[in-house]
């Protein structure tokens, strides 16, 4: 490394191995590098960490360094603003998104995934295609209120924005496509919040309208820009936290075994997982000074890129950080983010997840992931399809 100049991480597409090694090499040697873009990145648990305290330094609205971004659309999106905006809007939000409000989902939850695992063809299926996906937008389509004949435009519209490029499509055409479900969705959750607003009607999308903060309210455009990354961050989170939960069983199998004798074990395994395995492998910032860390500066308004992937395999924090480890305390991973910006649908992810994998080892006495599955290579990390779930030993029986 000290040799030659890196050229970037290694895809995440063969399941993570050559990337995790590079980020390795670039903890011990190269804690702060600069691409050949000039983008800054970070990769020690305390300075990824320390990116995402830092909001003052660093800014989450990349909208201040990079054209093009549509200003109404980042002034409304929960995750794109700093302080003290960011204080008022995540107030708002959370008068409507509440820990009362997922307990209550409970049990809609179990009721949903039993449904979906009834419905699997047989004891081999894809778990992506047929649980780890539609669970959580049917969850969310529900807790924002959608109506049972929209939720089918809803779906198509989030696997639109979430899924990836076929081979037969052109990358034009498939920026196209996702312009125009982004452009569907928030037409279709802006009317939604115009209809609630006016007629006082429930759900999440009529709450989060209703919210009030100082007397301020949420407009129609934060409503639905807010759904609408419920709907998108909130999917592909349980996706994949479900798809990567089995595909760490999957390489220590003494720990599923264990899981099946005692499921209290379960949140730490999700935990683990999460650490293990970050749905979200880095966080974009914006250097708004110039910055000291790593050993190095970071000169204004530059991309800043915290691997929250190497911060949750960095030995310093976590011990033997490529063991599973479900008995691993303390585990301060930064897999649902840190900070002002720490995920706030976290708790469902949790629910959705531990009901669905308790369901899963009742109604399946064995589970194998078989062949290799097919994995994201973008910012996401994890299963994307064809995970081959092959389910050889016969359904549980009660």
């Amino acid at each position: 490394m000290a040799a030659e100049e890196p050229v970037g991480m290694p895809p995440l597409s063969d399941g993570g191995a050559d990337a995790l090694a590079w980020l390795e090499r670039m903890r011990a040697e190269r804690p702060l590098w600069a691409d050949e873009r000039g983008v800054y990145h970070v990769f020690r648990y305390e300075d990824v960490q320390a990116v995402m305290s830092d909001p003052a330094r660093f800014s989450s609205n990349i909208g201040r360094v990079m054209p093009g971004f549509d200003p109404e659309q980042v002034s409304a999106n929960l995750a794109s603003q700093d302080p003290p905006e960011h204080r008022l809007l995540r107030q708002l939000v959370s008068q409507a998104f509440t820990p009362r409000t997922v307990s209550g989902l409970r049990p809609r939850i179990a009721e949903i995934t039993r449904e979906l695992l009834a419905a699997v063809p047989g004891d081999e299926f894809d778990f992506v295609e047929h649980v780890a996906s539609p669970l959580p937008v049917t969850v969310i389509a529900e807790l924002l209120g959608v109506s049972p004949g929209d939720r089918a435009f809803f779906r198509s519209c989030a696997d639109a924005l979430l899924g990836t490029r076929a081979k037969a499509v052109s990358a034009a055409e498939h920026t196209r496509a996702l312009a125009e479900a982004n452009k569907a969705l928030q037409e279709y959750l802006s009317a939604e919040a115009r209809r609630r607003r006016a007629d006082g009607s429930g759900g999440l999308i009529g709450a989060l309208a209703a919210a009030e903060l100082d007397g301020r309210r949420l407009t129609d455009v934060q409503v639905a820009t807010f759904s609408g990354l419920l709907l998108t961050a909130g999917h592909l989170t349980i996706t994949l936290l479900l798809g990567n939960t089995l595909l760490a069983l999957r390489d220590a199998p003494e720990v599923e075994a264990r899981l099946r004798e005692d499921r209290s074990a379960l949140p730490a395994a999700l935990e683990e997982s999460l650490r293990l395995r970050p749905p979200f492998h880095r966080v974009v910032r914006v250097s708004t000074q110039d910055v000291e860390i790593a050993g190095g500066v970071i000169p204004a308004d530059r991309l800043v890129m915290a691997s929250t992937l190497s911060a949750n395999h960095d030995d310093r924090q976590f011990p033997d950080p490529r063991r599973f480890d479900v008995d691993r305390h303390p585990n301060r991973h930064l897999g649902f983010g840190h900070g002002i910006h720490f995920c706030l649908g976290g708790p469902l992810a949790r629910a959705e997840t531990e009901i669905a994998l308790n369901l899963l080892f009742d109604e399946f006495t064995g589970i194998e992931v078989s062949g290799r599955p097919g994995l994201h290579d973008s910012l996401f990390y994890g299963p994307q399809q064809q995970t081959g779930c092959g389910r050889p030993a016969a359904r549980a029986r009660g």
